[in-house]
């Protein structure tokens, strides 16, 4: 399923760039449902930057997401890379322990306009399971969505805060 979303920051791409890899503002978010459990990787050259998260889901699953787990907990990985020469990057995401059957990538670029940033991201949702796949990512990208509000509605306010 494919999806696309834009978030605008009153901060220049540099700083909203910055917060974006930062890890302590990932450790520091308040996602509902949401656990962060590690850093798995951070890297940051000045050309670019990569940060890679792993996340554990701690809400209420639906009845058939637990059965396709088997009663396993649900983490996954995140991997954000950035150019900050272009202000282009990727956010990579993948269910541990699922294959191929769970993956997302959205391309982004980081551009500025007027005294804002826009963040504009581009990006697929797949759910390679027969007969719930549909379903699935439907609710899944509605969710990720959700989540990406939230983390921009943080972000603006540590742009704001200025640290």
């Amino acid at each position: 399923m494919r999806f696309q979303v834009e978030h605008r920051f009153s901060a220049p791409v540099g700083a909203v760039t910055n917060v974006l890899v930062d890890p302590a503002f990932h450790r520091e978010l308040e996602l509902p449902d949401l656990r962060l459990l590690e850093v798995v990787d951070h890297r940051d050259n000045g050309d670019g930057a990569v940060l890679a998260l792993r996340y554990s889901y701690v809400g209420h699953l639906d009845p058939v997401a637990s059965r396709l787990l088997g009663g396993q907990r649900l983490s996954w990985l995140q991997e954000m890379e950035v150019d900050r020469a272009t202000g282009t990057g990727q956010l990579r995401f993948a269910v541990e322990g699922a294959g191929d059957r769970l993956r997302g990538v959205a391309r982004f670029r980081l551009m500025p306009e007027g005294d804002e940033t826009v963040w504009a991201l581009d990006g697929e949702l797949r759910v390679r399971v027969p007969l719930v796949g549909g379903a699935a990512e439907r609710r899944i990208v509605a969710g990720f969505l959700d989540r990406l509000h939230l983390e921009a509605q943080q972000m603006t306010e540590r742009l704001r805060a200025g640290t």
